[in-house]
């Protein structure tokens, strides 16, 4: 993610910021990537601190617009989740919007979500035919933890949740191509076999023994779906890692040229290189301080072929192009 300039003086502004250091409020406006200090603000801005401008007073954000079910405010601690999720979504939709999905210049469908609060059972996240729904309850960092080892997950963050199923949904989209599927089973099998029964067989028996030779994570190895799924997540998170870097002002030999943009690299091998070597530098950081390992994976060829054939689809697809 980019560290954006201030508009109304010196420093910097962050993407999550509401106002700058003297309390001038702002909002982003997500089409020039930069952040303004007029209204509209999005209607959600006083509910649950949405940052994002509005195409009107009183309308929501392009990104609160695509979000069809609200969780019931009455279960405790909703609000506060729903918050932190929405701020999860935003995040993601710009990073994608570097690739212009879901820009006004996307001639696709965008996704619409439903946000659910969990009461007394949990709800199960997912996509069905461009809906994306979202337990808002896995923002609670304790409630995340417990699944994560539960589910012997190295990694589980809310922004990996939304990447993982706005995946599902990009790969809806580009189903709808007469190009994509054919170059798609070849790449990651075919995903007509039955889904529900792979993954009732992988939750009793596990991954295969040899899954990190193919695969970027054991849920990967479920269902072709499920691979997809994992591998775009992780294009995405080695690429906001890369250009989060360069935002940063950190330098490094890998680095192509001062100001390289990860996004705008064609060469998906070139971007998965550089990226690699900017996380083992920060889990080497991360160990200084007895943190867990940022990008806790270790990459086979095989899973780069499938970053590589990602990166291809994803960079060009929303345009059609």
């Amino acid at each position: 993610m980019r560290v954006f300039a201030n508009p109304v003086g010196s420093g910097s502004l962050w993407f999550d910021n509401l106002a700058t250091a003297t309390g001038t409020p702002v909002a982003y406006d997500p089409q020039a990537r930069a952040f303004i200090t007029m209204p509209p603000f999005c209607a959600n801005r006083d509910v649950i601190g949405c940052n994002w401008i509005a195409p009107k007073q009183g309308a929501f954000c392009r990104a609160c617009a695509m979000t069809e079910l609200a969780p019931d405010t009455s279960i405790p601690n909703a609000v506060p989740h729903w918050a932190k999720t929405e701020a999860a979504k935003r995040w993601v939709l710009d990073n994608l919007g570097r690739w212009n999905w879901f820009r006004p210049e996307d001639p696709g469908a965008r996704p619409v979500f439903h946000m659910l609060a969990e009461g007394h059972t949990p709800v199960p996240m997912g996509h069905v035919g461009g809906v994306v729904t979202i337990s808002v309850a896995e923002a609670d960092p304790i409630l995340s933890t417990t699944r994560r080892e539960a589910l012997e997950e190295p990694y589980r963050t809310m922004i990996g949740h939304m990447r993982h199923e706005i995946a599902h949904m990009l790969w809806w989209r580009l189903s709808l191509r007469d190009d994509f599927l054919d170059a798609f089973r070849t790449t990651f099998g075919d995903e007509r076999q039955d889904y529900p029964a792979a993954l009732t067989r992988h939750y009793h028996e596990g991954p295969p023994l040899d899954w990190r030779s193919n695969f970027v994570s054991t849920y990967a190895s479920a269902h072709p779906h499920e691979d997809w799924a994992e591998t775009a997540s992780h294009l995405l998170h080695l690429t906001d890692i890369a250009d989060s870097f360069v935002a940063a002002g950190l330098s490094s030999a890998d680095l192509p040229h001062p100001g390289w943009d990860p996004y705008m690299e064609a060469d998906a091998e070139h971007l998965i290189h550089v990226a690699t070597h900017q996380v083992m530098a920060v889990n080497h950081i991360n160990r200084a301080m007895g943190l867990s390992d940022l990008y806790p994976f270790v990459l086979s060829q095989a899973v780069r072929r499938k970053l590589v054939f990602m990166h291809s689809w994803l960079r060009r697809g929303a345009q059609g192009l």
